[in-house]
């Protein structure tokens, strides 16, 4: 009964497809649960250190229930992506309830975009294409190059787009990682092709067929539900992608790593990304806030993830953080003191 607790991850899309359906002021349901309610209940609510047994570790791998949990998110996210589109355009919407709309399936997407880093780091092929399949509403197909050969090997540098410095806000952050991400992953692709010996238009161009995909994709609600369809799947692609970089933001903020006499920088260490044990996180990003081991074995599936005490704590659970976050003095004044002295230094 224990290994059902992931199921509560599945409560965001569950509220949004609620504020879908009932409208009205129910439209803001799912940000008003996601960073209202679940902060409070962090809150509430003890840490959990606890790490698993060998013997418990070999069952939950074995164990199908955990990667199915993650499968099933691809058709419930895409159904409430063509639901609220078909809803957004047959029913007589006043302007405050395509907002909540807007924020809700936005939130959705950037849930999805967890799973989809999940599914990323995995072995199969299928697993690594459902990841990219979720990155696709959130016009973050890039963000699986980036991520697995960017920032896994370049976390807590200055040379990291997904690295917060010391002292900068949430919403220069925004900027500088996105833009920053996109050209990376350009620059990475290219590397690749050139190591390979491929040319630019080669089919092993991934972000060449992203690019193809996400215009695809964007053209094809155009077809069905128009211009109203097509501003709507780029508002709320956009939230989703906000709602990633706001937890980059969080996982890494003034975390620096060394730099040797040889030039190259020490390995990622547990101490390089910011922990939190705060059970209600845990559970509703699939282990996402133990990410400090995530950075120290990235192979290792969520559900077997440890807990170190020696990596950085927050002092709430990521989505208060995340809430935080968008209160810069608030968040200075609560983090500052936390980034260790050693790494103010160098940042």
């Amino acid at each position: 009964m224990n290994d059902l607790k992931y199921l509560s991850a599945y409560t965001i899309p569950v509220v949004g497809l609620l504020g879908i359906t009932l409208q009205g002021y129910w439209s803001f349901a799912t940000p008003i649960y996601a960073f209202g309610i679940i902060p409070i209940l962090e809150l509430l609510l003890p840490l959990d250190t606890d790490n698993l047994s060998e013997e418990e570790r070999t069952e939950k791998l074995s164990n199908p229930l955990f990667d199915w949990l993650l499968y099933l998110n691809v058709p419930l996210v895409f159904g409430i992506i063509i639901y609220s589109l078909f809803i957004l355009t047959t029913s007589p919407l006043v302007i405050y309830e395509i907002v909540g709309m807007v924020f809700s399936v936005g939130i959705v997407l950037g849930y999805a975009i967890n799973v989809a880093h999940e599914l990323g780091h995995r072995k199969k092929a299928f697993e690594r294409f459902l990841g990219k399949l979720l990155l696709l509403p959130s016009h973050y197909m890039h963000f699986y190059i980036e991520h697995n050969f960017g920032h896994h090997q370049m976390a807590a540098t200055k040379e990291d787009p997904a690295t917060a410095k010391y002292n900068q806000t949430v919403y220069s952050f925004w900027i500088t990682s996105v833009f920053r991400q996109y050209l990376s992953a350009w620059k990475i692709q290219k590397q690749l092709l050139k190591r390979d010996q491929r040319s630019f238009f080669s089919i092993k161009n991934d972000m060449l067929w992203y690019s193809i995909f996400q215009l695809s994709y964007l053209f094809v609600i155009y077809q069905f539900f128009d211009l109203k369809g097509l501003l709507f799947a780029l508002a709320i692609g956009i939230v989703g992608f906000l709602l990633l970089e706001t937890i980059n933001y969080i996982e890494h903020y003034g975390l620096v790593r060394k730099k040797m006499n040889s030039g190259r920088y020490e390995r990622v260490r547990e101490i390089h990304s910011w922990n939190s044990n705060h059970v209600i996180g845990r559970v509703v990003l699939y282990e996402l806030t133990r990410h400090s081991d995530h950075h120290y074995r990235a192979a290792k599936k969520y559900q077997i993830l440890d807990y170190h005490d020696i990596s950085p704590q927050m002092p709430f659970g990521y989505p208060t953080s995340m809430v935080m976050s968008l209160i810069p003095p608030l968040w200075f004044g609560v983090m500052n003191k936390r980034v260790p002295q050693e790494m103010k230094e160098a940042a």
